[in-house]
């Protein structure tokens, strides 16, 4: 009974080591580094793990696949055989060094994985975008009303965008969640609590409103996007609708 209930993790772990393996030799055959990166992503199945003494955490509430994290943790299993500025690039701003489409990105990654993807985008992405968008509309209605900008207005954007102040909705989050509390909380937690405010926010607003808010955000990302010279992310058919 004992093996049975580690024969999952076992399988996981073995997985997992396979993906390792597959990315190392993808890169020795020469194939193009991201290619092999989203080609291990495909092989990879454990949805948390704690490696070298970090947590790692991949998949949120089961349905939403941080890929950059994910893709992390891979580099660092190839570290120096990468591209530095290309693998920074990725890291640190998302930017690939290939410009890909949805149905080539779930090829290399599974139809399940990318869901999962379009999931963690809607879910974390464009709602960490849309309480950005907010506040710079906030910050721009004080300069016009000739107000003193304060220090942050984000108090105010999720007043606006959930009607509840940002506390109260943390405090809902860890009681449904049973996470303990705290003074701190980690950034997993802060993802985890993003995702819960984009399920929350689909839940208590109207539909035109929820689609009119995600349209906002998307374009937020979009600016962000064109600034940094970047038109494309994971997925070039990225829209203003929600995954199905």
């Amino acid at each position: 009974m004992k093996k049975a209930a580690n024969a999952a993790p076992e399988a996981a772990l073995s997985a997992d080591t396979e993906a390792v393996a597959y990315l190392k030799q993808a890169l020795a055959s020469g194939k193009h580094w991201y290619l092999a990166l989203l080609g291990a992503m495909g092989l990879w199945t454990s949805a948390e793990e704690v490696f070298e003494g970090r947590a790692y955490r991949y998949l949120i509430e089961g349905e939403a696949f941080d890929w950059l994290l994910l893709a992390e943790r891979l580099c660092e299993a190839v570290d120096g055989l990468l591209p530095e500025e290309e693998k920074n690039a990725l890291l640190f701003y998302g930017i690939p060094p290939l410009e890909l489409g949805g149905p080539e990105v779930a090829k290399l990654i599974g139809e399940k994985k990318y869901r999962q993807y379009l999931n963690f985008f809607y879910g974390v992405t464009v709602e960490e975008a849309l309480l950005l968008a907010v506040q710079e509309e906030i910050d721009k209605e004080r300069r016009v009303g000739g107000l003193r900008a304060r220090s942050d207005s984000t108090d105010e954007a999720f007043l606006r965008i959930y009607a509840a102040p940002r506390e109260a909705l943390f405090e809902l989050f860890r009681r449904e969640k049973s996470h303990p509390r705290g003074d701190t909380a980690t950034l997993t937690e802060l993802k985890e609590f993003t995702y819960w405010l984009f399920k929350y926010r689909l839940r208590e607003s109207e539909k035109a409103r929820v689609a009119s808010d995600t349209r906002k955000a998307l374009e937020f990302l979009r600016r962000q996007w064109r600034k940094k010279g970047v038109f494309k992310v994971l997925a070039a058919e990225i829209g203003p609708s929600f995954p199905a």
